[in-house]
């Protein structure tokens, strides 16, 4: 059984959803995403429909897990074709980036909603997302879009023994995050730089049998990022040479290794003294 503070929290969450009538769930497939669907779908069976975003800046695998998770607890699922490439603001890759991607991804998802008569649209955050920079929740908020996990104060921890607890595969799932997080910002966002992130990260995970990979993309060089854990394996000599020549084959000229290894928000560092000086 998760603390009493957690499971006062879940239901109070629980209690939250079922005063909803009918909702749809902006859903990425992560980990809070997932435990958000797992939890409406109990209480509000045959009233939830979750909708997916799908461009460029979405990775393959992710997808795929979304799409097979919403099947496991039987939710219909709509995936729509986001389009934030074609906004020059996005592409620009501004520190705001996310803000612009979020505020046209769920400008779509409230006319899904808008079209099916449905009055509330949710999303996964919760209540440890306030501790980066994540201007993606002020367009949540600006368009009305609900966090019941960090309404309730649900922190990360929390919402992985509550997946845990209800027996969901994605309880220890690796963060995710959009691929254009990997783009250093004011580097100009195209397609081609995400989909050779996207084969660069799946061909590490595939040889390595790991789940959390990073893989920047500073013009011309790739900086890998894994888990501390896991460093010692990719500098192996085998190892090391087939990533190369894999890395190389993809348009990389100089393929380097970051020895602190993996930490959420890594290009958000340099920001953090602007974001706490900035009014909220």
């Amino acid at each position: 059984m998760p603390p009493v503070e957690t499971q006062q929290k879940y239901n109070r969450l629980k209690d939250l959803l079922i005063q909803m009538s009918h909702v749809i769930v902006a859903f990425s497939g992560g980990v809070d995403s997932s435990l958000l669907m797992k939890i409406v779908s109990d209480v509000l069976p045959g009233r939830v429909l979750a909708v997916t975003a799908e461009s460029p800046t979405s990775a393959t695998h992710e997808l795929n897990a979304a799409k097979m998770f919403a099947d496991s607890v039987h939710v219909e699922h709509l995936i729509i074709h986001s389009k934030e490439m074609d906004l020059p603001e996005f592409k620009a890759n501004n520190p705001d980036r996310c803000y612009v991607c979020k505020k046209h991804r769920f400008a779509a998802i409230l006319a899904v909603a808008q079209s099916r008569d449905i009055e509330v649209v949710l999303d996964g955050e919760n209540a440890d997302d306030a501790a980066d920079y994540r201007p993606g929740s002020r367009a949540a908020r600006e368009l009305g879009v609900r966090s019941p996990l960090k309404e309730v104060g649900l922190k990360k921890s929390e919402v992985r023994e509550l997946s845990g607890q209800l027996g969901l595969h994605t309880w220890d799932m690796p963060a995710y995050a959009c691929l254009a997080s990997r783009i250093p910002y004011n580097q100009e966002i195209t397609p081609e730089k995400l989909r050779r992130v996207d084969r660069a990260e799946e061909y590490i995970r595939k040889l390595l049998n790991i789940r959390q990979v990073r893989v920047r993309h500073y013009g011309s060089t790739a900086k890998i990022e894994v888990e501390p854990t896991v460093v010692s394996r990719i500098v192996d000599p085998d190892v090391r040479t087939s990533i190369i020549d894999y890395f190389k084959k993809l348009g990389f000229k100089h393929v380097t290794l970051d020895l602190e290894g993996y930490t959420m928000g890594a290009l958000n560092k340099d920001l953090k003294l602007s974001v706490q000086d900035r009014p909220r």
